[in-house]
C-alpha cells in the first residue's frame, strides 16, 4: 500500500508568487512516479513554461474557466493583471471555482489535496469528501510565523515590520466590502488544514519552522526551499541580456527587479531611478506596466539610460540566469520569498526593499543572517528616498561592510543550491502523504 501512487490534486492562488512554487513541488513529486492533477484557469496554465516530456504523463494541467465577475478587467485571471484596489474581485472569482472543483474531487477521488490560503473553503469541504487537506504556505516560515503570532497577540504591535503591516491591511483591504479579507482567508485554511506545508529548510530558518508549529497546533512540515528549474536556454531575449551584461566587469551590476506584485509611485519609482544614478554603478532593472521610455516606442524590450550604465528591461526575464551571471554583484530585490531564493542560490548579496506582507520580516531575517542590507526608510511615514537607496547599494557593492555580505551569502548559497538537501526535505514531504492517506495503517 505504501508504494502505490499517490493522486495529489493541487490549487494554488491566482499569482505567479504562488503558481510557481506550488508548480514546482508538483514537478518534483510527479518525479518520484506520483499522478499530480494542477489546476488553474487558461490563461494563467497557457502561461507556464513547457513541462518535461518525462513529466507529462504523471503532471495534468487542468483548466477551470474563471467566473465572470463584472468588475474585473477582461482576460483578468491573475494577479499581474489585475489593478491592486480590483483585486478584492478576484479573489470573488475565485471562489467561484468552488462548485467545479468540488465535482472534481467527487470523480477523482485524490488521495490528498494541496490548497494556498486563499480558498478558505477548500480544506472544510475535502474534509466532508473524506479527502486531507494539506495548505501549503509558500512563503517563508519567518513570514508566516511572525503573521500568525501578530494577529493572535503573541507579538507586539509596535515594531517596525508590525507598523508596516498594518499600513498596508488598511490600504488593500479598504475595498474588500463583504468578501473575506485576506487574513480572514489566512486563519481559517490554517484552523481546518489538517497539516502545514512550508517552503523551508530546518538548516535556514528551522526556528520559525518550529514557531509556526506552536503558534499553529498543526504539524508543520518543510518542503525545502524549491529553487526553480533551469530555464530554457533557447529563450532569445536571454542573449540580448547577456550581451549587455557581459560588457561589465565581474561583480560591478545591480540587478533590480521588485516582483510581478509590487506596484511603484511615480514618487518610489523615481528615487529608486536617482537612487541608482548616485550609487554610480551600471544596472540592470526589470520594469513592469510601466512607460520608462519618455514617449518612445512601447513595444522596444529595453531602454538604457543616457550614461549607458542602466538598462530598463520591460518584459519577462530569466531572472535565475541574470543573477547567475559573473557581472551581477548585487540583487536589488523586495524580498519576495522566491526572488531571495533565487538571489542566494547563486551567493548573490541582497539590497533590500520590501514592501508588503512576509517580505518585511524576510527582509529583518536575511539581515540579520548577514546576506544583505535593508535600505532605510524614515520612521514618521516610512518613505525611502534616492540618497538611502545609494547608501545602502554603495554599502553592499564596495565599502569593507559589503565583504561580509557577499561572503554569507555564498555561505549560505551552499544550502539553498545544494540540491541533494533540499530533495531530501521532498522525499520527507512525499512520505508523510504515502504513509498518513486515507485507509492506510
Amino acid at each position: 500500500m505504501a508504494d502505490k501512487e499517490l493522486h495529489i490534486v493541487v490549487f494554488p492562488w491566482l499569482a505567479f508568487g504562488h503558481i510557481f512554487p506550488f508548480l514546482e513541488l508538483a514537478k518534483l513529486i510527479a518525479q518520484k512516479g506520483h499522478k499530480i492533477s494542477f489546476i488553474s484557469t487558461p490563461k494563467n496554465i497557457h502561461r507556464l513554461p513547457k513541462l518535461p516530456e518525462s513529466l507529462k504523463p504523471l503532471l495534468h494541467l487542468i483548466e477551470f474557466p474563471l467566473p465572470q465577475v463584472e468588475e474585473l478587467p477582461e482576460n483578468a485571471e491573475n494577479t499581474v493583471d489585475t489593478p491592486q484596489h480590483l483585486v478584492p474581485f478576484l479573489f470573488k472569482a475565485y471562489d467561484g471555482l468552488e462548485e467545479p472543483l468540488t465535482k472534481f474531487l467527487e470523480k477523482g477521488t485524490p488521495d490528498w489535496v494541496i490548497c494556498d490560503f486563499a480558498s478558505h473553503w477548500l480544506p472544510p469541504l475535502s474534509s466532508k469528501l473524506g479527502i486531507p487537506c494539506i495548505f501549503f504556505c509558500s512563503f517563508a516560515a519567518c513570514g508566516s510565523s511572525f503573521g500568525v503570532e501578530l494577529f493572535m497577540g503573541k507579538r507586539s504591535m509596535e515594531s517596525a515590520e508590525a507598523k508596516l503591516l498594518r499600513a498596508v491591511h488598511k490600504r488593500k483591504e479598504v475595498a474588500q466590502s463583504s468578501q473575506p479579507k485576506e487574513v480572514n482567508r489566512l486563519f481559517e485554511t490554517l484552523k481546518v488544514a489538517q497539516v502545514i506545508a512550508t517552503r523551508s529548510c530546518m538548516e535556514i530558518d528551522g526556528e520559525f519552522v518550529k514557531s509556526l508549529e506552536s503558534s499553529s497546533g498543526k504539524l508543520v512540515i518543510p518542503t525545502g526551499l524549491l529553487p526553480p528549474s533551469p530555464e530554457d536556454s533557447n529563450d532569445h531575449h536571454w542573449y540580448t541580456i547577456l550581451n549587455w551584461l557581459d560588457k561589465w566587469e565581474k561583480g560591478s551590476v545591480i540587478y533590480v527587479a521588485f516582483g510581478t506584485e509590487v506596484t511603484l509611485s511615480d514618487e518610489e519609482f523615481t528615487e529608486i531611478a536617482m537612487g541608482l544614478e548616485l550609487s554610480g554603478f551600471p544596472f540592470l532593472w526589470t520594469v513592469k506596466n510601466r512607460n520608462t521610455s519618455g514617449g518612445s516606442d512601447e513595444s522596444q524590450d529595453w531602454i538604457e539610460n543616457e550614461s549607458k550604465r542602466g538598462m530598463m528591461w520591460r518584459r519577462w526575464a530569466p531572472q535565475s540566469r541574470i543573477l547567475a551571471h559573473k557581472s551581477v554583484g548585487a540583487f536589488f530585490t523586495h524580498c519576495g520569498w522566491s526572488s531571495v531564493i533565487e538571489g542566494l542560490q547563486v551567493g548573490c548579496p541582497l539590497v533590500m526593499l520590501p514592501f508588503q506582507y512576509d517580505q518585511w520580516p524576510i527582509a529583518k531575517f536575511m539581515e540579520e543572517k548577514k546576506v544583505g542590507l535593508k535600505v532605510h526608510r524614515n520612521e514618521h511615514d516610512f518613505k525611502f528616498t534616492r540618497d538611502s537607496v545609494a547608501k545602502a547599494l554603495t554599502s553592499v557593492m564596495l565599502e569593507e561592510e559589503g565583504k561580509c555580505f557577499r561572503s554569507e551569502a555564498q555561505e549560505m548559497s551552499k544550502i539553498v543550491g545544494d540540491k541533494q538537501l533540499q530533495e531530501k526535505y521532498v522525499n520527507q514531504f512525499v512520505d508523510y502523504m504515502k504513509n498518513n492517506r486515507p485507509g492506510y495503517n
